[in-house]
């Protein structure tokens, strides 16, 4: 892999895969950091050709000093600092009534001398990163991230961008009237904060120093080769891929939009987590033997532009899943359907493995 960042050289418009009508009072929903087909699609573009390409990522970046650093989004297993864990794994499984057709609930532990030190922060709020730097992922991989690794350090990590709302206007021919009809509509741009940039791994050697058209309205990036990105991410992958080898209780931390998907009757169905993964509790009749699949904590899925459809619905990074075993996913197998290697190729699905140390 080759790996590059992104700089804007003004605001982004990455528009959504919801359907929306251009009128009176109509928004065009939009979606940031981009996703894989959006720099496959700027790739192909610069190139002016149409090729299959292997990404990883996008990811964010920033420059920290003289250092570039990736960054991932927040794991959403935590509140504040404090990680949620899935009931059967402290031993109270029967202590709640919940839908068993979903995963088992999650709790965070007690601890009365962290209930005191809340109280503390209600006098003096803690601002909690929502995007972790590289380091600071390698730390939780090796189950050796702390309280203070949580906390921003700046305003920018709780949120690397500002949305900037532009109208569009259609004027009636021969007047200075905005058209009754589909005349007007709103879509939210994207301006990164300073020192941010877009972070992606690609199979090919690219042009540097150029520019290339990302998303609508013709805005576009500096394209920039970066190394060290890629170093940072093999030390990643590679703890995350020794942590995958070890049996037992693990934790898969999705760091791009998941596209778990399948085919029922004719219709596309979409989930937050794969469908390959079965649940640990056997409450269904039509299950036979237990799975790996004990919970799982996410947030609202995110609309996207399907291969060869308008929408598909993926999981929102971050998401974490809770495990009995490690398991891969259907996507990443030999055997594997030409469309979800799709998925994968462009980058999506990517998960991280932890090691539950309880």
């Amino acid at each position: 892999m080759f790996w590059y960042r992104l700089i804007p050289l003004d605001v982004l418009l990455l528009r959504d895969a919801k359907p929306f009508t251009p009128g009176e009072r109509a928004w065009a929903g939009s979606t940031f950091p981009p996703t894989g087909d959006a720099i496959a699609g700027a790739v192909r573009g610069l190139l002016g050709e149409t090729l299959d390409l292997q990404l990883t990522g996008p990811f964010l970046c920033r420059q920290v000093q003289h250092e570039q650093k990736l960054y991932f989004p927040r794991p959403l297993g935590f509140v504040g600092d404090r990680p949620l864990i899935p009931l059967p794994w402290i031993g109270a499984e029967n202590q709640m009534k919940f839908d068993k057709s979903a995963p088992q609930p999650l709790v965070t532990p007690f601890d009365s001398h962290r209930d005191k030190d809340e109280l503390e922060d209600e006098i003096k709020p803690i601002k909690y990163r929502q995007y972790l730097p590289a380091d600071v992922v390698l730390k939780y991989l090796k189950g050796q991230i702390d309280s203070k690794d949580w906390e921003c350090k700046g305003d920018s990590e709780e949120k690397p961008w500002k949305i900037e709302s532009r109208s569009h206007n259609s004027i009636e021919p021969g007047t200075r009237q905005v058209k009754d009809e589909s005349g007007y509509f709103v879509e939210n741009a994207v301006r990164l904060h300073p020192d941010w940039s877009i972070a992606f791994g690609i199979d090919r050697q690219l042009p540097t120093g150029e520019t290339m058209r990302l998303g609508g309205e013709g805005h576009r990036v500096l394209l920039e080769r970066c190394d060290e990105l890629g170093e940072q991410w093999q030390a990643i992958q590679a703890q995350s891929e020794h942590n995958f080898d070890k049996d037992g209780r693990s934790i898969a931390y999705l760091v791009t939009p998941g596209v778990f998907e399948r085919s029922s009757n004719g219709e596309i169905l979409c989930q937050a987590w794969p469908w390959e993964w079965k649940l640990a509790h056997t409450s269904n009749p039509n299950q036979s033997d237990p799975g790996n699949l004990v919970s799982v904590a996410t947030g609202q899925s995110i609309p996207i532009t399907g291969i060869g459809r308008a929408q598909v619905f993926a999981a929102l990074p971050g998401s974490n899943y809770y495990l009995n075993q490690p398991q891969s996913l259907y996507q990443d197998e030999e055997g594997a359907a030409n469309k979800a290697k799709r998925w994968r190729s462009l980058g999506y699905s990517e998960l991280l493995w932890i090691k539950y140390q309880g």
